[in-house]
C-alpha cells in the first residue's frame, strides 16, 4: 500500500463529499507513491513527534494541524530558514510523508475531534459534530470541582479557568482548538482550546468576569489547543484501523507545548 492509496481509502470511508479546493488536507512533504511501513496519527507534526514516528517505523504521518508553522503550510519564505532545512532534510532522508487531516475530519459526522474532546472532560456524546451548538447537561457540581476533575483527566499544564469556583454549574458547551464557542444563555460553562482574552468578536473571558461579579453562574475553561484536539487523533487512529489493515497504525502524541 502507498500513502496515496491510504488517503484514497480515507476519502472513500469519510461519509461526506471531498472538497477538492481544500488547501489544508493535502500532502505536505514526502512521496505519496512510496510504500507504507506504518501510519502515525497526531495533532501536530513537531520535529520530536516525527522522530518518534520514524523510530516506530511509521512513515506516513496524518496530522490534524500544520507542519510548517502556518495554516497554509507555505514554505516559499522558509527556504533559508535553518530549522526548516533541518526538519525537511530529516523527513526526506528518512522517507517521511506528511498529510494533513483537518477540514474533512471536522466535516465528518460524527466529528472525531469533538467526540473525543468531550470524552476527555467526562462527557459521552458519540454523535457530536462541529458547530452544532449543543449544550450538554451534567450532574450539578461546583465550577471548582468540575475544573479539578477536567485538569486531572486531561493532565493539562496550561489549564485556565475563569469564574467563581463556588458557582453551581450543570450546562456545558465545548469547542476544541480555535473553535471556543461563544457563551450563550443556555450554557453555564464554555470549554475551548484557546481564545483571546479581549478584542474578539465576543470576549467570553470579560463576560464571565462580569457575570461572576454579579453572582451569575458563568464560567470559561481553556484546555490548550493541543490538549483539546489530541484525543481526536487517537480516535482517528481507531477509525483508520477499521478499513486499513495492511500496515500498523499508531497514535503518536505531540504532547502539550507549555510548562509551568
Amino acid at each position: 500500500m502507498t500513502a496515496r492509496e491510504a488517503i484514497e481509502r480515507i476519502r472513500k470511508n469519510l461519509g461526506v463529499p471531498w472538497n477538492e479546493q481544500t488547501y489544508r488536507d493535502t500532502f505536505k512533504i514526502g512521496d505519496p507513491d512510496a510504500t507504507l511501513t506504518g501510519i502515525a496519527t497526531t495533532v501536530m507534526t513537531t520535529f520530536d513527534m516525527i522522530k518518534r514516528a520514524h523510530e516506530a517505523k511509521l512513515n506516513l504521518i496524518i496530522s490534524h494541524e500544520d507542519i510548517w508553522w502556518n495554516d497554509r503550510d507555505e514554505t516559499k519564505d522558509l527556504a533559508d530558514n535553518p530549522l526548516y532545512k533541518l526538519k525537511a532534510d530529516y523527513c526526506r532522508k528518512n522517507g517521511i510523508i506528511a498529510w494533513r487531516f483537518h477540514d474533512h475530519q471536522h466535516a465528518k459526522r460524527p466529528d472525531q475531534s469533538i467526540v473525543a474532546s468531550l470524552r476527555s472532560v467526562g462527557i459521552e456524546a458519540p454523535d457530536a459534530f462541529m458547530g452544532s451548538g449543543r449544550v450538554y447537561t451534567i450532574p450539578q457540581t461546583t465550577l471548582g470541582a468540575f475544573a479539578s476533575q477536567i485538569k486531572k483527566r486531561t493532565g493539562s499544564r496550561a489549564f485556565r479557568v475563569v469564574g467563581d469556583p463556588n458557582a453551581k454549574i450543570s450546562r456545558v458547551l465545548l469547542g476544541p482548538g480555535y473553535a471556543s464557542p461563544r457563551m450563550t444563555a443556555d450554557a453555564d460553562v464554555v470549554i475551548g482550546g484557546e481564545a483571546p482574552e479581549s478584542d474578539g468578536i465576543f470576549d467570553n473571558t470579560s463576560y464571565v468576569r462580569d457575570a461572576a461579579t454579579l453572582g451569575i453562574p458563568k464560567a470559561q475553561i481553556i484546555l490548550g489547543h493541543v490538549v483539546s484536539e489530541e484525543p481526536g487523533m487517537d480516535e482517528c487512529a481507531t477509525w483508520l484501523r477499521g478499513f486499513i489493515t495492511e500496515v500498523p497504525i499508531q497514535f503518536v502524541p505531540a504532547g502539550e507545548p507549555y510548562w509551568t
